[in-house]
Formats: structure tokens, sequence, C-alpha cells
């Protein structure tokens, strides 16, 4: 049994993963921290293998690296911060406790993202447009950042600063357009409800301590193990 708490528990996010932790099988829900339920990290910290931290961009760092000090593995949800700093602090914490960083949970969103790299490859113009919910405190999203990050090392170019779009209705969505002589090509993933997160959130609970890395950024990285 894996012991879990969840950082940002009374967010949106954060009590669907409470929800998929509680239903999961070998999962144990040990800790809800959220100043909305009173509750610091430090208070769940104890009892917990693995903290899933889905939090702000002006917190997620700090708790981050108070899970990694603790012992605890963490597996980050939140984007908008210095990933740097929390690689820095993963890969010298030497207390054995594993980071796991996913900009996107959906596997529809890596499969996007390995097919733009691909498309990349024989159609290299394009732009890229994201799309969410209002609420959303980073722009442009880790996804889109992260996309970018992959055409450009396949070769491509990306004509324009990511295009960002922040409207209530929206969850998470994502579409990437090539063109070329005579043909254009689109390739787009929509969440359309926060529950297809989770699946890629509980396959990283399950398989963070077992990673060979102190520091591991996407779920392309453990969808094949």
């Amino acid at each position: 049994m894996i012991r879990v708490g969840v950082a940002g528990a009374a967010g949106r996010m954060g009590a669907t993963v409470c929800g998929a932790v509680e239903e999961a099988d070998g999962l144990e829900l040990t800790g809800r921290a959220d100043p909305a339920l009173d509750t610091g990290l430090s208070a769940i910290l104890p009892d917990a293998d693995v903290v899933v931290e889905f939090t702000t961009p002006d917190t997620s760092l700090a708790n981050s690296i108070a899970c990694l000090e603790a012992g605890v593995h963490v597996v980050v949800g939140a984007t908008g911060f210095d990933l740097d700093a929390l690689r820095d602090a993963a890969e010298n914490s030497g207390t054995g406790a594993n980071c796991f960083v996913a900009p996107n949970f959906a596997i529809g969103a890596v499969l996007l993202m390995e097919l733009a790299q691909k498309a990349a490859r024989h159609m290299p113009e394009c732009e890229i447009i994201e799309l969410h919910h209002d609420r959303k405190l980073d722009a442009p999203s880790g996804t889109a950042k992260r996309t970018e990050e992959l055409i450009t090392a396949a070769g491509g170019n990306v004509h324009q600063p990511i295009h960002s779009v922040r409207l209530p209705g929206l969850v998470a969505h994502q579409e990437v357009l090539f063109g070329g002589t005579g043909q254009t090509l689109s390739i787009r993933h929509d969440s359309i409800d926060r529950s297809s997160f989770m699946p890629g959130v509980v396959l990283a609970v399950r398989k963070v301590g077992q990673l060979e890395d102190r520091f591991t950024v996407g779920l392309e990285k453990i969808l094949d193990d």
C-alpha cells in the first residue's frame, strides 16, 4: 500500500486527485493539505510515502522541496515555477526521495506532443495554440512550453510566441498547426473533464519511487515502463 498525501487538496484538481487516490487499488489517501482546510504540508508529510503537489506557481516549488527534504517522493502537477531550481533540489537533497514532474498528466496530451515532434521533422513550420480555464495562473501553459521544446529539438520552427487563451468554460486544450506547400496539418487534444488527468497521476504515484533518476520530467518517461 502506497500512502499518499495531496497538497492543494481543496482545489478543483486537488479534490479530483483525492478521489482518484481513494478509488485506486494499492493507494491510501493519508492526508489533505490546503490553506482552505487549515492543514499545512508539514502535517501530512509524516504519514506519506508520496505527495501529489497541485497548488499554485508561488507555492509549488517550496512545497516540493519540503517533500524532498523530508524524504517523501513528490509528484508535481503545478507549472509556472523555476523548474531548474527544483531539479537542483531533487538531485542534491540526499534523502533518497524522487521528484516527478508532468506538464500534463493526460495520456492524450502526451501523444499529441510525441506526434507533433514527429510531424516537425517533415513539416517544420508551425504554431501552438493552448486554451485553458480562466483561473489558470500561468501562461503559456507548461504543456505548450514542453511541446515547443520537443518541436524545436526535432528541427521545427514555432513561428510566433505560443498563443494562450483563458476563458470560462474551458478545461485544458491544445492545438499545433503545421503548414507546408499546399497543405496544413492540425493536431489537437481536448481535456473536457479533469478526470482525464487521473490515470496519469495514479500511474506517476505508483512509479515515482521506482525511478532511477532523482528528477524526471514528462509522463512519456513512465508510460512504456
